[in-house]
This record gives C-alpha cells, sequence and structure tokens, in this order.
C-alpha cells in the first residue's frame, strides 16, 4: 500500500483534488458542529427525541431527492466547475443563515437555507467521486479511495474539533453560531479557489467517447435518470453494493441518533456544554476508526474479495454493538463508536471501488448521486422512525438488540446474494 500511495502522491492532479476535498470537508465539520451545537445542544432548544428526528429528516432527506438530478448533470456539465463554482455558492448561502441566526430567525426559514448549503454539497461530493478515475490508475482506485476518503472524513472531523474550539471561544448563542458560519463562509471560498487550480477538462465527462444512447438520455433529466436505474439494475455487482450501504445506514441513523440522546440526557444530564463535548468525543473516537478502516481495508481487500470484507464489517458491527453497546455507559459506547467507525468507512471504501470499477464513465456521475441520496435519506428516515421507539435519554436494550439482529442477518443476505453463481460443469455427463 505504501508504495502505491507514494506513486498516487507524486500526481500532480491528485494532490489538486485532494486538497480541495480536504478544504471542503474541513469546512463541512465546522459548519456541522455550529449547526449542531445550536439546534441540539443549546440550552434554549431542547430538542425531544421527535423534534431531533424531525432536524435530521429536515436537513437530509428533501436534500436528497437532488442526488439523481445531481448526477445526470455531473454527467453533463465539466466537473471541475461543479467543484469550482459549488463551494463559493455554499460561502454565499451560510453566510445567508448566518444572518438568520444573528437576527432570530431559526424557524422554517432557516431549515430551509441549511437545506440548501447541505444540497449543494451532494453535487460537490458526486463530482469528486466521479472525478477520482481520471486522476489515478485503475489498479490503485482501492488505495487512493482509501486515503482520499477517509483523510477526508477524518479532516472532517478536525473541521468539527476546529468548531467546537470556535464555539468555545465566542460562545453558543445565536450571536458565536453566527461569528462561526461566517469563518465557515471563507473556508468555503477557499476550497472553491482551490479547486480552480484543477486543469480544464481533466475531469470528464467525455461525452464524445459515451455511446449514443448516453448522449440522448443527457437530454433530459427524467429520461437519464430512468436510464441510470436500468443500468444499475442491469449491474449486479454495483446494486448489491448500493444495497448494502443503504442497509447499513439505516442501521447507522438508529445509532447516531442514541448517541445523540445518551450524550445529551444520560453522559451528561442537564449541562449542555458538557453534553455537546461528550458527543464531539463520541465523533472523534468515530474518526479514529474511520482512519484504522483506511489502514486496513487495502490490504485485506488484496487477500479477500471486497464482497467479503463487507461482510465480515456487517457481522462486526453486529458484535460491537452487542458486546460494548448494552451497557449504556460511556467508555464502552466509546469503544463501540471506534469499531461502529471501522464497519462505517470498510463498508463505504469497499463500495466506493466497486462502483468506481464496475460502472461506466459516462454513467458514473449519476450512481455516484444516486448512491449519495440513498446513503443520506435512509439515514434520515431511520433517525425519523426510531424517534418513536427511543426514550429520551436514548437507552433503549429493544431497539439496540434489534440493530443488531438486522446486522448479523444483513451480513448472511449479503453474502449470499454476493457470492458468485457456481460455474456450470459441461464435461459432466
Amino acid at each position: 500500500m505504501a508504495g502505491q500511495l507514494r506513486e498516487i502522491l507524486r500526481g500532480r492532479d491528485f494532490r489538486r483534488l485532494y486538497a480541495a476535498r480536504l478544504t471542503s470537508q474541513l469546512t463541512d465539520g465546522v459548519f456541522q458542529v455550529a449547526l449542531a451545537g445550536y439546534v441540539f445542544f443549546s440550552p434554549e432548544r431542547q430538542a425531544s427525541p421527535a423534534k431531533a428526528a424531525a432536524a435530521f429528516a429536515v436537513t437530509l432527506l428533501p436534500y436528497s431527492v437532488l442526488g439523481p438530478f445531481a448526477g445526470v448533470l455531473i454527467d453533463r456539465w465539466r466537473r471541475r466547475t461543479i467543484l469550482v463554482r459549488t463551494p463559493l455558492l455554499r460561502a454565499l448561502l451560510v453566510l445567508a443563515v448566518a444572518a438568520l441566526v444573528a437576527t432570530g430567525r431559526d424557524g422554517g426559514g432557516f431549515f430551509l437555507a441549511v437545506l440548501v448549503v447541505l444540497g449543494v454539497n451532494r453535487f460537490f461530493l458526486a463530482a469528486l467521486s466521479a472525478a477520482l478515475p481520471h486522476v489515478v490508475r485503475r489498479a490503485h482506485l482501492v488505495t487512493a479511495n482509501a486515503f482520499a476518503v477517509t483523510s477526508g472524513t477524518v479532516v472532517a472531523f478536525a473541521g468539527a474539533g476546529v468548531g467546537y474550539l470556535l464555539r468555545l471561544a465566542v460562545g453558543g448563542g445565536r450571536g458565536g453560531t453566527a461569528a462561526i458560519l461566517v469563518a465557515a463562509a471563507a473556508l468555503f471560498t477557499a476550497a472553491g479557489l482551490v479547486a480552480s487550480r484543477l486543469p480544464r477538462g481533466l475531469l470528464g465527462p467525455h461525452l464524445d467517447e459515451a455511446p449514443e444512447r448516453t448522449r440522448a438520455a443527457l437530454g433530459g433529466v427524467l429520461h437519464g435518470l430512468a436510464d441510470g436505474a436500468r443500468y444499475i439494475a442491469a449491474h449486479r455487482p454495483a446494486a448489491l453494493a448500493l444495497g448494502a450501504i443503504s442497509f447499513h445506514r439505516l442501521l447507522y441513523g438508529v445509532v447516531l441518533m442514541m448517541t445523540l440522546l445518551l450524550c445529551r440526557e444520560r453522559f451528561a444530564p442537564g449541562d449542555a456544554d458538557a453534553g455537546l463535548a461528550v458527543f464531539a468525543t463520541m465523533l472523534g473516537v468515530s474518526g479514529a476508526g474511520y482512519f484504522a478502516a483506511a489502514l486496513a481495508t487495502p490490504a485485506v481487500v488484496r487477500r479477500v474479495s471486497k464482497q467479503a470484507w463487507i461482510t465480515v464489517l456487517l457481522g462486526g458491527g453486529a458484535a460491537a454493538l452487542l458486546v460494548f453497546g448494552l451497557p449504556f455507559a460511556r467508555v464502552p459506547w466509546a469503544v463501540g463508536a471506534f469499531l461502529l467507525g471501522v464497519v462505517s468507512q470498510g463498508v463505504k471504501l469497499c463500495v466506493d471501488t466497486i462502483l468506481q470499477e464496475s460502472v461506466e464513465d459516462a454513467y458514473r456521475g449519476r450512481v455516484f448521486a444516486v448512491y449519495d441520496m440513498l446513503f443520506n435519506a435512509m439515514f434520515a428516515a431511520s433517525a425519523a422512525a426510531t424517534a418513536a421507539w427511543l426514550p429520551g435519554d436514548g437507552a433503549s436494550p429493544g431497539v439496540l438488540v434489534g440493530v443488531v439482529a438486522a446486522y448479523l442477518a444483513g451480513a448472511v443476505l449479503y453474502r449470499a446474494a454476493a457470492r458468485p453463481a457456481p460455474a456450470l460443469d459441461l464435461n459432466h455427463s
């Protein structure tokens, strides 16, 4: 892996794409902590499980619908242009959110503005994934994904730490939150400037290489969506990979909702700032798990298939939650958060690579945008559903055991579906 990584990093265009990712994802962390602290951990805004789930739904479900539309446009527009312009647009939108917070208008208009900020990010993230095969060799995609995606996630956690430190410095009320959001807007502007260093035309799409039916599909969004859906349905590895990550995110949404409530009501009862600190610690521990998965996954998939590793990870998620989750105590839950971070990133790296290897470039943007839609929609839907089952402090043995059983069942079903069909013995009489 080290040799491949050195070769990948020697690529000037990879480094530029990577720098754009890091700058944007660092800012994502700052932005999201500002929102989480303001919405979930402000004493004047103590949300019930139902209100917390509604906040997740408002900020995730609607903009997930943009996924397929973003994909069609990513397959039609220059990906470099998307990577340059979307961070600049997000900077302007974040300034609008800051103004709403500062003036106390944090109702429907506030959530609508947040929705648009996050929705625009769908274009950026899907374009990054679709662009990666243009700056690294196919044989190095697993390592490139492990390095770029995971370090981007770790940097997002670091950005969350920066956001938390800024909150300590300027406060978590309206004025402090607005100041943090202004800082995030400046960082988004920097991400757009970094992306502008990429050569024009490098990242595709190369429509002259696409079959005629693909160019026709790009003529209309809805026609393109139908064409993309048929493509996915006809390619079993891609369809199973999307199914696996969607299933994992469905369960991960349940666990994250439990974590939020546990940190606020059980691990630091009555102290909003302490609850946010514990929640940030849980996210940091989970981020360490993401980093561990980045180190382990390339080495593992050189010895076993990506499908086999996904199966092991889903089963490992069940074991981690069963052993470390049921006590509902801070330290064991943190250990479980680390292990679930390994599961989350390991599955994602495998799915990213399966899609990059098996999907034609002319369809790659649409497939990754649908992937992104499912990734977020499943999480938000599970969080919304879980709110009806969880007590106020998030400690529900029945719900946690249900998640454990689901992980085990998912591992078995995925392995059975992904196993290659046995070859026919034509010489047997």
